[in-house]
């Protein structure tokens, strides 16, 4: 009878542990053949003309659920109120525009990438790029929050909004920067005197596109993207993306995630467990930044140029909202989060707003209502709805879930004892 209980509970974790994947399996299936539904009439209408799903749209959605993941890291993982993200997302755009363009045309640097040979400025493989705008992200992460992790709360998502609001204004004034003589060098560095970092307003423009070049092309993958077939976009913003989620699950279930949990939760009492409460956080911003270094890498490769007014604070809010309407801490809750905010604002308003006036008109009703222009007014009433009816997230954390209900029981027998 023992042997048949040990039977039963392995067949149980083996059961468990298939079903637990069914959904995710199939929600990657669903996702891996999207490009191609365009080629179903069935389909097609409900994606493309119903609900507005093109792939630049899908591509751009995609982005954000990689930068609400990188902010997940830091608000829903370890406590900390950032304001401003964006920056991170600015300096992986713009290391695109400073290694995969010919921004410093005084140079002539090609190493891997898809560009012609002739084109000067400095052109690296595009996979390495990317890297290298995480890179870059966290190195800023970690400057930013070396001094000011120390501080907690509001304090705190002051500090970081100001630094949200510094590097575009950086980047906007990097034209003209003043640097002293001692820094200017002779090839192969740059001379700091005939070349400018950011061009301004008026942006850096033509970055390099991915690709794999001719040795992909020879096995099927295609040699250079191109902004008429978004396919290759596509799956490469997928497989980032998925990369980005399993690094976020795994440092979830990682000792460093459950520091992360226990510095969210009572920094006096982590302390007290012996958690280097500075390097913990800087860890959270660090890894943060990274994934917001990824995103912006690969989304100023695919609009083909840069400019500092792209980079304002309203992004970094709206990254925040999906975080907190998703779920905080959960993975999926804030993918999903991300995909539902990012679609209202970049088609799902414009469908509403059609469908309304389409019934206007069907009434008699000659007035139009630009359901667009309202997009702030929407998602401000989205929050407030979900922080009176379900604060804990579309998807919460388990941890979360049970905070809230707790507290929910608490209030409860307060008013009886009343």
């Amino acid at each position: 009878m023992a042997s048949s209980l040990v039977d039963s509970a392995r067949h149980f974790q083996r059961t468990h542990r298939f079903g637990k994947w069914i959904v995710p399996g199939v929600l990657l299936a669903i996702f891996i053949g999207y490009p191609y539904y365009f080629e179903l009439p069935g389909i097609s209408s409900i994606t493309l003309d119903a609900l507005g799903l093109k792939l630049d749209i899908v591509f751009v959605m995609a982005v954000y659920v990689m930068l609400a993941l990188g902010l997940n890291i830091v608000v829903g993982y370890a406590g900390l109120l950032d304001l401003g993200y964006v920056a991170f997302y600015a300096l992986g755009a713009y290391t695109v525009g400073w290694f995969a363009s010919d921004r410093f045309s005084g140079a002539n640097v090609h190493f891997g990438s898809t560009a012609p040979s002739t084109l000067p400025g400095i052109h690296l493989n595009f996979w390495l790029v990317i890297l290298m705008g995480g890179a870059i992200a966290a190195i800023a992460g970690v400057i930013i929050g070396w001094p000011t992790l120390r501080l907690r709360g509001d304090y705190l998502a002051i500090v970081t909004l100001g630094f949200g609001e510094i590097i575009p204004d950086v980047f906007r004034n990097a034209d003209a920067l003043p640097v002293p003589d001692g820094f200017q060098s002779t090839p192969p560095f740059i001379d700091f005197t005939e070349v400018n970092f950011t061009d301004g307003v008026r942006g850096i423009r033509l970055l390099d596109r991915p690709g794999f070049g001719s040795p992909g092309a020879a096995i099927g993958l295609p040699e250079r993207f191109t902004s008429i077939d978004l396919k290759p976009w596509y799956f490469a913003i997928l497989a980032l993306g998925l990369l980005v989620v399993l690094a976020n699950l795994r440092l979830r279930q990682s000792k460093m995630g459950r520091a992360w949990v226990a510095v969210r939760e009572d920094e006096i009492a982590a302390s007290a467990m012996g958690i280097p409460l500075m390097r913990t956080k800087l860890w959270a911003y660090g890894i943060g930044a990274v994934f917001g270094g990824f995103a912006g890498a690969i989304y100023g490769s695919f609009i083909g140029s840069i400019f500092p007014t792209s980079f304002f604070f309203n992004i970094s809010v709206l990254i925040l909202c999906m975080v907190i309407v998703g779920g905080m801490g959960n993975v999926y809750g804030v993918v999903l989060g991300a995909i539902v905010l990012e679609y209202l604002n970049l088609a799902g308003l414009d469908k509403i707003g059609e469908r309304l006036n389409q019934g206007l008109d069907a009434v008699g009703v000659s007035s139009t209502i630009e359901v667009p222009k309202y997009k702030f007014l929407f998602f401000g009433v989205l929050l407030v709805v979900m922080m009176l009816f379900r604060p804990e997230g579309l998807i919460p954390s388990a941890r979360r879930k049970a905070e809230f209900e707790e507290g929910a029981g608490e209030a409860v027998l307060y008013d009886v004892a009343r």
